[in-house]
């Protein structure tokens, strides 16, 4: 997938940009090493989203740079909703891409204004437990300097025990290491920040149409917790892809996506 344009908002979020339609969706992207706009490699990892490059003008949003420590999914969800009424005046399609599926609970939830339609994509009220400690050796690898040995954590628990991981792990985690960047403090306060998420009990305050879709064989999240959070949204939708991981992506997810956000 090549991307249109990449560049910074006004506010300070860095995007890239693809696709030709009328209408206008935001992705919060997932976890990211750096907050800054997608590598041509990293474009490969959400390649899903062209799906919807015809009915839309999609923005691939990331975290401004330089996060304070301290600084929480509802901030971050404070951001967003700063450069969605800056940039684009009104409500427009948004998804939340893991990481970013946190955030987009914090956003929809206090901004109801800017959301039309809410698309969570495998992200749910909380991580699992695994889930965190992984990213938790992932921010101290990374405070070490230590970013090949981060990224294969990181890789390691999206892809679990599949035959191929090893190799593809120690080849990917390299490649990326090279570009590494100079400061972790973004990804570790991102990391320290989803380590609190906790939205369970306001998940009822999410008003806008909603779809959760994930696989049934995430390792970052159990089943349990999807179907917790799509009961937990007032008329939410749940979709669980038998045997998938994470990211839920391939044709059935592209067409459930473009189907829900074009419903009228």
């Amino acid at each position: 997938m090549s991307t249109r344009k990449a560049g910074t908002f006004r506010c300070g979020l860095p995007y890239n940009q693809m696709g030709h339609g009328r209408r206008i969706a935001v992705v919060f992207q997932g976890l990211a090493f750096e907050n800054k706009p997608l590598s041509e490699i990293e474009t490969m990892m959400v390649h899903d989203y062209k799906v919807l490059a015809d009915e839309f003008t999609i923005y691939l949003v990331n975290r401004r740079p330089g996060l304070p420590t301290g600084y929480s999914m509802k901030d971050m969800a404070d951001d967003y909703a700063a450069m969605i009424r800056e940039e684009f005046g009104g409500p427009v399609d948004v998804t939340g891409l893991s990481t970013g599926g946190s955030i987009v609970q914090h956003f929809a939830a206090d901004h109801p204004d800017v959301v039309r339609r809410l698309v969570i994509h495998s992200s749910a009220h909380t991580l699992s437990e695994g889930a965190k400690e992984a990213q938790m050796q992932v921010a101290r690898l990374a405070q070490q300097g230590k970013w090949r040995e981060a990224w294969a954590v990181l890789l390691h628990c999206v892809l679990g025990r599949k035959w191929y991981a090893g190799v593809f792990v120690w080849l990917v985690s390299l490649i990326l290491s090279f570009s590494a960047p100079k400061d972790p403090s973004d990804l570790v306060v991102t990391v320290e920040a989803e380590d609190k998420h906790a939205f369970r009990d306001r998940l009822a305050e999410i008003t806008a149409p909603t779809l959760v879709v994930a696989g049934d064989k995430d390792p970052l999240y159990s089943e349990a917790l999807f179907r917790e959070t799509a009961a937990g949204i007032p008329n939410a939708r749940l979709i669980l892809y038998q045997g998938m991981g994470h990211p839920a992506s391939g044709k059935q997810f592209r067409r459930d996506l473009l189907a829900f956000l074009t419903e009228k």
